[in-house]
């Protein structure tokens, strides 16, 4: 075994509840002391909650990590607001031979039964055995980055992966993979993530006044949640923008945008027809990030965006 394959994983802590202590729930551990105990190499990027992080922050947590995955496997311990949405964009930054693990805690490191110990030891484990991919490391459960949802507010079990399930499971330090063939995006590198991409989500009734309020706004795309398998109402549909890329995602966890099956004025035919890039099987946070890396690498969103069809 060479040096590099014998080298620990590094964990890049970015703050969050795994990080927090007190009656208030406030950021208060460093990267050194959330790996007291644990064989690895420990960094603090940032000491802030998921939902303070900027985008420039999100791109230069997602660029460190990526980087870092060149050598050895990276462990980035964060808030669970946003982590699906930082762990989506490292996938599209991560070329690398070793795994990026992305894990945190739903119950303050303070707190009576605190999951975080456990979930950051399970993501060191994944980070040292799994396949070099971008990987959600909750409650002893394995998800591939883009799949993974927060589908639970205070439940431990906070992550899922509601389209697929698992990838496999961690006990006693050990990885036990379901699949080892996790669908690696298109490779992009973005210089910025400075774009305007809103997301816009239909309902019973929409006669497009959402739509309509983005009159004069410059947004440079959209993302559109649209109903059951793609449909939309008419109103909204003749509002949907020609002049920015516009990804239509669907409301459903397991979703998927049809071809042809309805044919009623709005259905996901029309919808297609208006020009969107299918993006179903993911959610519209995940499609957004996607979006956003897409523009910021200057690529055409149709082609980074067609593994989501």
């Amino acid at each position: 075994m060479t040096e590099e394959q014998r080298r620990p994983p590094i964990v890049l802590a970015v703050g969050g509840t795994i990080a927090m202590q007190g009656d208030s729930a406030l950021v208060a551990l460093d990267a050194a002391a959330l790996t007291s105990g644990l064989a690895v190499d420990a960094r603090t990027l940032l000491g802030l909650p998921g939902v303070q992080l900027s985008l420039d922050d999100a791109l230069s947590v997602a660029r460190e990590a990526a980087r870092e995955a060149e050598r050895r496997g990276v462990v980035v311990p964060m808030g669970t607001d946003t982590l699906e949405e930082l762990a989506v964009l490292t996938d599209v930054l991560h070329a690398g031979p070793h795994p990026i693990v992305f894990t945190g805690a739903i119950r303050p490191a303070s707190a009576a039964g605190a999951d975080g110990p456990a979930n950051l030891t399970d993501a060191v484990a994944v980070a040292s055995q799994a396949p070099a991919a971008t990987y959600v490391v909750f409650a002893g459960e394995i998800h591939a980055a883009r799949e993974a949802r927060k589908n639970d507010s205070t439940s431990p079990r906070a992550f899922s992966s509601p389209r697929t399930g698992p990838l496999g499971y961690v006990a006693e330090h050990r990885i036990s993979l379901l699949t080892e063939q996790v669908v690696r995006p298109q490779h992009l590198v973005p210089q910025s993530l400075a774009y305007t991409v809103p997301i816009v989500e239909t309902f019973l009734g929409d006669e497009g006044t959402v739509l309509d309020a983005l009159t004069g706004t410059e947004i440079h795309g959209l993302v559109l949640v649209a109903l059951g398998a793609g449909h939309v109402s008419p109103k909204v549909l003749e509002r949907i923008p020609r002049d920015v890329p516009v990804v239509a995602c669907v409301r459903p966890e397991r979703g998927a945008l049809l071809h042809e099956t309805y044919g009623f004025h709005g259905a996901e035919g029309d919808l297609r027809a208006a020009g969107v890039i299918p993006a179903a099987t993911v959610s519209p946070q995940a499609a957004r990030m996607r979006l956003l890396a897409a523009l910021g690498a200057e690529a055409d969103p149709f082609a980074a965006l067609s593994d989501l069809a």
